[in-house]
This record gives C-alpha cells, structure tokens and sequence, in this order.
C-alpha cells in the first residue's frame, strides 16, 4: 500500500514538472510563416568610413620599390581582442578627429564620410595627379569593424568582420546561436549614428526581418538577446526550490530505504 502510494506520488511529481517546463515551439523557432517563394531581400550596407577607424592601405604599381614608401602605416601596433578574448595586433592608418589620414609623402587625406571605394579613388588620383607612381594600384580595408553580440547566446562576444559586411544571423550564428531561453521575438539592436545612438527591437519570428534595414549590419553594432520569463523564473526559483527539493529527496530516500529493508 505504501509503495503504491509513493509510485503514485512520484509520477505526479514527474507529470508536474513536464507540464509547468513546457515551452511555447513558436516562440524558439526562426520566421515562423514562411512560405516557399520569393521575398524581398534587404539592401546591403556600403560601410562608410569614420574617425578612430584603423585602416589597411596597400598601394602597389610596376615599380616595387616605389610603391614600398607608401606600405608603411603611420600608426604604431595598437592591441585590441577578438572574438576569444586573446589579444591581436592592429597596424594600419587612423583616421584622426579631423577625419583625416596621414599619408606618406601626400600628407593629410580627407577619409570620413567616405566609402572604401571612394577613398581607393581618391588616393588613386592624387599619385597618378602627382605623377609619384605609373599605374597605380590601392586597395583599402577597414580593420576594426565589429560587431558586439550579448545575452541569451552560445558565445558572448565580439565579431571581427574582415569582408566589412555581415547579416544580423551571420552575427547570432558566430555567436553560437540563441539559446533557449533568448527572446527571439524582441532581440535588441544598438547602433551608432554620428552623435546618436538608434534602438531597434528585432522580431526573429517573422519573416518580415530578412527585408528590414536592419538585416545587415554596421560596424560597432550591439546586439542583445534578452532572457524570457522561463530562464529568469527558473534561476530565481531554483535559488529557492532546490533546497527543499533535495530535502524532500532525502527524506523519500529514507523512507523507502527503510520501507524495502523492513
């Protein structure tokens, strides 16, 4: 009889526990009602260059040694971390608060505001113009743009982004991705825009984010996936249930130890 009565009371405890733990499948799933088809894509972002970017400038022509006096960067190593918290070196041309790079022999270069291309033009003209070099060729990277992702993901942190252009899912995918308890349905994205800061909340759910401006990414973008209610009920009830719990479990344990050896 007693055993009966602690089988019953074990399987009411089980069946308790798998109804209160359930979660909502819509609510942790990507672009729910999405359909076979075709949708509108959203428009990439052409990265603009701004001040305090690090920037990669190569510049190459028929004549090697002439264009080495143009490869040597006039910012000293600068130690910044990565995606894994480890320390990388960064050398390259920064763009001062006047918005400016100091070139070798060309001297101060007007930089922010523009686009990668646009500079690589720029540059271009002025040695062909100044006849420093015969065909030359300049190619131009922006080294530090990132993006922050934090919260509810597999791997916390900033992304470097070499190419200058990733998709929000690109970032929460090299981020490990959202765990199951992140909202998925109000990630929170934090841009900067000159003198302000743009909030955005995001809805994973729908479809509609892969057609939104804020599908790609911009550097120094913040990314926040917030908890839902289960994972902060769960940390703060397991703070205080745990305890009994495991009393409970101990006091059933004597108890059918002593009901089974009687």
């Amino acid at each position: 009889m007693i055993r009966n009565q602690l089988f019953r009371t074990g399987i009411l405890f089980l069946f308790s526990i798998s109804f209160f733990s359930c979660i909502d499948m819509r609510k942790t799933t990507y672009f729910n009602d999405l359909h076979d088809g075709e949708i509108k894509s959203a428009v990439a972002i052409i990265p603009s260059i701004h001040k305090n970017d690090i920037l990669s400038i190569s510049v190459s022509s028929l004549n090697p040694d002439a264009s080495a006096l143009f490869n040597s960067p006039n910012l000293h190593p600068n130690t910044s971390a990565n995606m894994l918290g480890t320390p990388s070196q960064l050398a390259g041309y920064l763009v001062n608060e006047r918005g400016d790079i100091q070139f070798p022999v060309l001297g101060s270069v007007h930089a922010d505001g523009l686009s990668v291309k646009e500079l690589t033009d720029s540059i271009t003209r002025m040695l062909y113009d100044k006849k420093m070099l015969v065909d030359p060729i300049v190619a131009i990277r922006i080294l530090n743009f990132r993006v922050t992702v934090l919260g509810e993901v597999g791997r916390p942190g900033v992304i470097p982004v070499p190419n200058e252009q990733i998709t929000l899912l690109e970032a929460l995918g090299l981020a490990g991705d959202l765990t199951i308890y992140g909202r998925r349905d109000n990630v929170l994205l934090i841009r900067e825009n000159e003198d302000k800061k743009i909030i955005q909340h995001i809805d994973l759910n729908s479809p509609d984010i892969l057609a939104s401006p804020f599908y790609y990414l911009k550097s120094n973008d913040v990314i926040y996936v917030e908890p839902n209610k289960n994972r902060v009920r769960s940390v703060s009830d397991s703070r205080q249930v745990m305890p009994i719990v495991f009393a409970g479990l101990s006091f059933l344990t004597v108890v059918a130890s002593v009901i089974l050896y009687k």
